[in-house]
């Protein structure tokens, strides 16, 4: 399912987005400030963003700054912002489309299934069921089966399976799966990569000290072999 997340510090708005979201299939997201859109990018990265200009703590701006640091999922900016500088200055760092308010609903939905349909992620998305001779793990529905039996993965497991089997057999580097999946601040903690790929070995691979799936390369990074 579609994940879009909405950025904006108008409970009434997020409200009204979120309805009209998932009424036509999407799965939402939202965030009420800068911070917290962050958060939640780290923990689960987004198909599609749309974001408000005029956040509490960090600005929309620097939210769409930080975004493009490590990501390229398309970005819709929400503004009341009406000025032509405004407008130049978000598209130049990164946005995909921008929308003054107050728009119609309609409208925004149409640009949001073309900015969806245009996106440089849709060439290409992984295969969101990864499959071996004794794993199923269904990236849309967040379920897993090791030899038939259903696996608990935590959400921060589901984002590493995510990156890792994005392109079979390639190798990701520390520092991309670290800002991948916790955010563009972390580049140095891969003690946790560590933690948490010892963890997902052992709920999904027969034998966690010898590993078939999920391979360190040391010092360097990691990468998924079906």
């Amino acid at each position: 399912m579609t994940i879009i997340l909405a950025v904006d510090d108008d409970p009434a708005l997020l409200r009204t987005l979120t309805i009209n979201l998932r009424a036509r299939g999407y799965e939402v997201e939202t965030a009420g400030d800068g911070r917290s859109a962050l958060q939640v990018v780290a923990e689960r990265m987004p198909d599609l963003v749309l974001l408000d200009l005029g956040l509490p703590d960090i600005d929309g701006v620097s939210v769409l700054t930080r975004l493009r640091t490590f990501a390229a999922v398309p970005v819709l900016v929400l503004s009341a912002r009406h000025a032509a500088d405004d407008k130049v200055e978000a598209l130049d760092l990164g946005a995909d489309d921008y929308v003054t308010k107050p728009f119609g609903m309609e409208e925004l939905l149409a640009r949001v299934r073309a900015a969806l349909r245009h996106s440089p992620l849709g060439a290409s998305t992984p295969p969101r069921v990864v499959e071996t001779p004794s794993l199923r793990l269904d990236l849309n529905d967040q379920t897993a089966l090791r030899n038939g039996e259903p696996v608990h993965l935590t959400p921060t497991e589901w984002r590493l399976v995510e990156v890792l089997t994005r392109q079979p057999g390639q190798l990701v580097r520390q520092t991309d799966l670290l800002r991948e999946v916790w955010g563009p601040s972390y580049h140095r903690e891969t003690n946790y990569l560590r933690v948490y790929l010892a963890n997902l070995r052992r709920k999904l691979e027969a034998e966690p000290g010898r590993p078939r799936h999920f391979i360190t390369e040391p010092g360097v990074g990691y990468r998924f072999v079906p």
